[in-house]
């Protein structure tokens, strides 16, 4: 049975690191970066945290059905 949390840590604590990456990347991607430095994260708008959230989501997606298509018999 998978477990829920009330917070937001990844299910995989070592991946923290990696999705923080991305995180940052999406937000450059975005044009998100220098809004962020300024104002920091918790100061960010719903809208803008989750187009990066959406962004991320969108990348782990395609990551993973690359990794599907390569493991197929």
């Amino acid at each position: 049975m998978v477990q829920t949390s009330s917070d937001n840590r990844p299910e995989e604590p070592e991946s923290e690191e990696a999705l923080d990456q991305l995180k940052f990347e999406v937000a450059e991607d975005l044009g998100l970066d220098d809004d962020i430095k300024k104002r920091g994260w918790a100061n960010m708008t719903t809208r803008e945290v989750g187009k990066i959230g959406g962004n991320m989501v969108r990348r782990l997606v395609q990551k993973a059905e690359k990794d599907l298509s390569h493991h197929e018999p």
